[in-house]
């Protein structure tokens, strides 16, 4: 039974990962951190790590950038392998989980949906094919509580795209000041927030006389939760190291 340490709770994602979690016959959750204290599960509730005191396989962290540097701290200080699924974390924060990894294993992806890791995959094979003749742009769509923009999924997609080509890719996130033609090296990405959208990410490649697009839409948070639960078995056994998605879905 993988024991597991759930930071981020009571949030929406967190409450997606406890219902998912108690419908598996080999996972559980030991514990959960939160600085908000409701009482939603049959677990214990801390809103610092190091209150829990017990044994733990694997700690998946759901909640905001705030909580990185004491959730990290207790990872290291314990040697639990961590799975980050947090999102708009900065440069220091990414860099402090690779230097992490040599420690104990780490599992970072910007999208913790199997599908967008697919479509990423898809997108760099795609670039290196049409990049000649096409021009490449992205559109997410998320719901108006998401309070970063572009999404970390989009700027994922276009680190893959601009990791397969030989030009350095020019990120453009806003044209509207700047009367000039498209030039052929710039990938253009465009936020979109509205409604309960809960994720869409689109990528064109518009050519002459013709547009190939390849998307992914997410109906619910749970397609999130489950690859957490995913992330957390990978990593069972795993030597220190950095994992992503792409490691995940090349195991299976």
């Amino acid at each position: 039974m993988i024991k597991m340490i759930l930071s981020g709770c009571n949030g929406k994602m967190g409450q997606a990962i406890a219902r998912l979690v108690a419908e598996t016959d080999d996972v559980e959750i030991v514990c959960g951190i939160d600085l908000q204290d409701q009482d939603l599960y049959d677990f214990p509730i801390y809103s610092l790590p190091p209150a829990y005191t017990g044994q733990a396989d694997v700690l998946v962290d759901f909640s905001h950038p705030s909580a990185f540097e004491k959730l990290t701290e207790f990872a290291l200080e314990r040697k639990v392998p961590l799975v980050m699924a947090t999102t708009g974390l900065d440069e220091s924060q990414r860099e402090h989980l690779k230097e992490m990894s040599e420690t104990i294993p780490v599992f970072f992806s910007a999208n913790m949906s199997l599908g967008v890791n697919l479509l990423i995959d898809l997108v760099k094979k795609a670039a290196n094919v049409l990049y000649d003749n096409f021009d490449i742009e992205i559109i997410e769509r998320h719901h108006n509580q998401k309070v970063d923009a572009p999404s970390g999924t989009a700027l994922a997609i276009a680190d893959a795209i601009d990791s397969v080509l030989e030009d350095e890719m020019e990120y453009v996130y806003d044209r509207h000041c700047v009367r000039k033609k498209r030039g052929k090296q710039e990938i253009g990405i465009h936020a979109l927030r509205g409604g309960t959208i809960v994720g869409q990410h689109n990528v064109v490649f518009a050519g002459t006389d013709e547009v190939i697009e390849l998307s992914h839409t997410a109906t619910s948070k749970e397609v999130f939760a489950v690859g957490s639960i995913r992330a957390a078995r990978f990593l069972q056994g795993k030597a220190p190291g950095m994992y992503s998605m792409a490691d995940l879905v090349e195991s299976m």
